[in-house]
């Protein structure tokens, strides 16, 4: 490559050596990330240290001028990279050879596929991400929906307890990723879940506002309402359905995104999850043919996609069917799936890109500049037709000394 041909910064593809100066021309997907992040994401083979040496050292130019690592870039900007600073120590992560099950149970779970975005339905028993013990989850089935060399890796916005089922969404780009964690952290996606409880709420809809924090001695895997030093958490609950006095069917939606909150909040009400042995003990499981396992699913999830080729799209709405045990229970217990999401969400108009509303606001200055020029003549023309010589609703005010109004006063009648 050149030294004055730009490359797209979708696909960089630096050599062992480097010799050469690099150009990258700033794709959409990457439009308004930092400096850093940029390598971080193209150029992973290129520490942070290198990164902020070129920098400090004027060797990083972004259309021909000195950046900082914490500079934001635009889509269309050219960045030069100087040559070398790959460290062999660092790239990608290999990716994980998968089995034909492997590749056929990631397809099995998807439910939706847009251009941002893969929805999968997660199983019950099956994890989001790994851990030391975990060797199966569903970010390491991702590389599934990898078909080519150039097609970036899909990535986790959010996760679902291991045993929770339901909506997941992937993002099949960095920049998509950005975008839909931006949707998740302000808490503007509204995400609606089902689940089985111990007993019925006194109160059938409402709000639990019950701050919680990690409690002490589980290492972190436990939470608990706590009003001192726990962060707010919130979750709006409705009862669908009851069967007696012993089981309720309700809506839960989560407000805030604490660990474990609608599990935590249920049973601090006295009304457990069926099924959560860690949260209810022993009371959370019912007798008779209700599955022991547990009865939380991500049903819905309304979030706002991110724009496509500069323009906006609908809104992303999506449903996940219930698993087997819980769609059994459900059935056991007379309960009617049917009653709830019957009526829609109230769907909003699709969220406004960036050029969108600068436009927006252009014409809503305008307008607002037209509407204040209007207002000024009007007061002018009122002024001029005072006859009176002063301005509307105004009174002459007296003089100091004499206590008579100022001005001159009107001749004698002849």
């Amino acid at each position: 490559m050149d030294d004055n041909e730009a490359a797209p910064a979708g696909a960089p593809q630096p050599s062992p050596a480097s010799q050469n100066v690099r150009q990258f021309t700033v794709v959409e997907d990457d439009n308004g990330i930092r400096l850093d992040r940029w390598f971080k994401r193209n150029l992973p083979q290129i520490g942070f240290a290198t990164v902020s040496r070129w920098a400090r050292t004027g060797q990083i130019r972004v259309d021909g001028k000195r950046a900082k690592p914490d500079d934001r870039l635009e889509e269309g900007q050219v960045l030069r990279v100087p040559p070398g600073g790959e460290n062999t120590k660092r790239g990608p992560k290999p990716k994980r050879e998968l089995t034909p099950d492997d590749i056929e149970q990631a397809h099995a779970m998807v439910i939706k596929e847009t251009a941002s975005a893969i929805v999968l339905n997660k199983p019950p028993g099956l994890a989001t991400q790994g851990g030391s013990k975990t060797h199966r989850h569903v970010d390491g089935l991702l590389d599934a929906f990898v078909d080519g060399e150039d097609v970036p890796r899909p990535r986790l916005v959010h996760r679902l307890d291991k045993d929770t089922s339901g909506v997941l969404l992937i993002a099949r780009t960095p920049g998509a990723a950005a975008s839909y964690s931006k949707r998740f952290s302000s808490h503007s996606a509204r995400k609606v879940y089902w689940a089985l409880i111990v007993g019925v709420p006194e109160v059938f809809e409402g709000t639990i506002d019950a701050p919680l924090a990690k409690q002490p001695g589980t290492g972190g895997e436990k939470m608990h309402v706590d009003h001192e030093e726990g962060q707010s958490a919130k979750t709006r609950y409705r009862v669908v359905e009851r069967a007696g006095h012993s089981t309720a069917w309700v809506e839960l939606e989560p407000l805030t995104g604490r660990t474990h909150q609608l599990r935590a909040h249920m049973a601090a009400i006295g009304h457990p999850i069926v099924g959560d042995g860690k949260y209810g003990g022993q009371d959370a499981f019912l007798t008779g043919s209700v599955s022991r396992k547990m009865h939380l699913h991500a049903r819905r999830l309304v979030i706002s996609q991110p724009a496509v080729d500069g323009k906006s799209v609908p809104k992303l709405d999506v449903t996940a069917e219930l698993p087997e045990h819980f769609a059994q229970s459900m059935e056991h217990l007379g309960f009617d799936p049917s009653i709830s999401d019957a009526g829609p969400l109230i769907v909003a108009p699709p969220e406004k890109n960036r050029a969108e509303k600068k436009q927006a606001a252009r014409k809503f200055a305008k307008q607002y500049r037209k509407d204040r020029r209007g207002e000024r003549r009007t007061r002018t023309a009122g002024v001029r037709g005072n006859t009176g010589g002063d301005p509307i609703g105004r009174k002459r005010k007296p003089n100091k000394r004499s206590g008579k109004p100022n001005g001159k006063p009107a001749g004698k009648r002849k």
